[in-house]
């Protein structure tokens, strides 16, 4: 019933304009409570929607019971949504939901007496409720299970996120790594992708009126678009760094030599590393003489067992933002393919054909090759260029490789080709100079400024 007495859902009568434009000038002022109206009759539809769901399915569905619709809590709501859309997903993609999930879902649980630690609570949300199967099929230990357990007993109703406090406080505890620090812009604004698609995925389902983020003002700060040029190393250092990675680690095992390959096909052909650990000697032509070519089709990113549908570390995928079936040539130079002759000719391929493989035949993971880089840098760079930011990651190198296509005149389209980017990320992220390239330009600025120190002669101020 409204404040003049008439019932909400009442017609209006005969004589009762339906015409609300023509609303007294006094009414002006309640304008502002309409848009509350409007997300409480969305509830309000909402609900109605559910109740006709569970009418029709006559109780079938678990998220409905004989009463009606039943208070659908966030827990209940999050395992369905990572589930509804785990088929077909890579397996980084499946990872960085579980992790976007737990975080929600641990600021989303009341404060009840028996809360587990953090990390414990993290474990069994990570580990297993946002896992297909998820924990009923699958036999949890004794520990993690009593944990779960309180989470459903704690977990707040999924509409309780139209609380712009509440929703602010989930939104906020998306900034915080596990140690209270302020995660990486890049972790937020993922996370936070997933809270905004899961809570569409609410709405497409009548389990909310409307976005409850709508009317939040909450940003993530925008990230770095461009590479750090300090990280850019320049020929002759990435050089020296490649030589010193076959110093890593004794002869024997060669756990420096398996990889001196995989970096330089980093440095020399742009290559990605789910890309250069996929590499395969049946899709490379490498001649004795001249440049050489690599086909792409495949990459191998590493996500872990749990994510990936064969049960392996690594996930088997198509090239990054491209159609499945999609290739890419990319023209490999004489020197790389040396290396690579050299490479095949010392430690041969795995059954598979790749190329880099651990001494038991395995496929390189992102420990392995991040450790032996880390030390090739200790060997490699002196101590005051060891404390900055140059080629602090095996994939500054490929940075390094498109700065210095770019920088050697290379057309911006042919690069982006090469790279498999396009020429607005490749001109916005990777057009960098190369280290200490300021220096050299600097010189031709200032050979071009002395030939005017001297004043010129009278005549030749008037001509042309």
């Amino acid at each position: 019933m409204d404040s003049n007495g008439h019932e909400s859902g009442a017609t209006p009568g005969p004589g009762q304009s339906t015409d609300r434009s023509q609303a007294p000038p006094h009414d002006a002022g309640r304008q502002g409570q309409g848009s509350a109206v409007a997300d409480m009759a969305g509830e309000f539809g909402a609900e109605l929607v559910r109740a006709i769901r569970a009418g029709l399915a006559q109780g079938a569905s678990p998220m409905h019971g004989p009463r009606g619709p039943s208070k659908l809590s966030w827990y209940a709501f999050a395992t369905e949504y990572a589930r509804a859309h785990w088929p077909g997903r890579a397996a980084k993609t499946r990872d960085e939901v579980s992790e976007a999930l737990t975080v929600i879902t641990m600021a989303m649980c009341w404060d009840m007496p028996g809360r587990p630690k953090g990390q414990l609570l993290r474990r069994a949300l990570r580990h297993w409720a946002f896992v297909v199967p998820g924990p009923e099929q699958r036999e949890l230990p004794a520990e993690d299970r009593l944990v779960l357990q309180w989470v459903v007993k704690a977990s707040r109703p999924l509409v309780d996120l139209h609380d712009p406090v509440l929703a602010r406080d989930v939104l906020e505890s998306l900034r915080r790594k596990l140690d209270g620090g302020e995660a990486a812009v890049e972790t937020m604004r993922r996370k936070r992708k997933v809270l905004v698609h899961a809570l569409h995925y609410a709405v497409e389902r009548g389990e909310l009126g409307s976005h409850p983020l709508e009317k939040i003002r909450w940003r993530v700060p925008k990230p770095a678009v461009s590479v750090d040029p300090r990280v850019v190393a320049n020929p002759h250092q990435a050089r020296d760094l490649l030589d010193a990675v076959s110093y890593v680690g004794d002869y024997r095992r060669a756990r420096g030599r398996r990889l001196v390959g995989f970096f330089a096909g980093m440095y020399y052909a742009g290559l990605r590393p789910e890309e250069a650990v996929a590499v395969a000697l049946p899709d490379c032509r490498l001649p004795r003489t001249g440049w050489g070519r690599l086909i792409l089709h495949r990459t191998l990113p590493q996500a872990g067992k749990r994510w990936t549908d064969t049960g392996k570390f690594h996930d088997e995928r198509g090239l990054k933002n491209r159609p499945p079936g999609e290739t890419r040539v990319v023209p490999l130079p004489p020197h790389l393919v040396t290396m690579w002759r050299d490479h095949v000719a010392t430690f041969g391929t795995a059954d598979d054909g790749r190329l880099f493989f651990t001494e038991q035949g395995r496929i390189v993971t992102y420990t392995t090759y991040n450790r032996v880089w880390h030390e090739t840098r200790a060997l490699a760079l002196p101590p005051a260029l060891g404390n900055t930011p140059l080629a602090k990651r095996p994939y500054d190198l490929r940075h390094s490789a498109l700065s210095t296509w770019l920088c050697a005149g290379a057309d911006p389209a042919e690069v982006a080709q090469r790279a498999g980017n396009s020429v607005e990320v490749l001109l916005s992220r990777y057009a960098k100079c190369l280290y200490d390239r300021q220096s050299i330009n600097n010189q031709r600025i200032e050979g071009l400024l002395s030939s005017y120190d001297q004043s010129p002669e009278p005549d030749e101020q008037f001509e042309a």
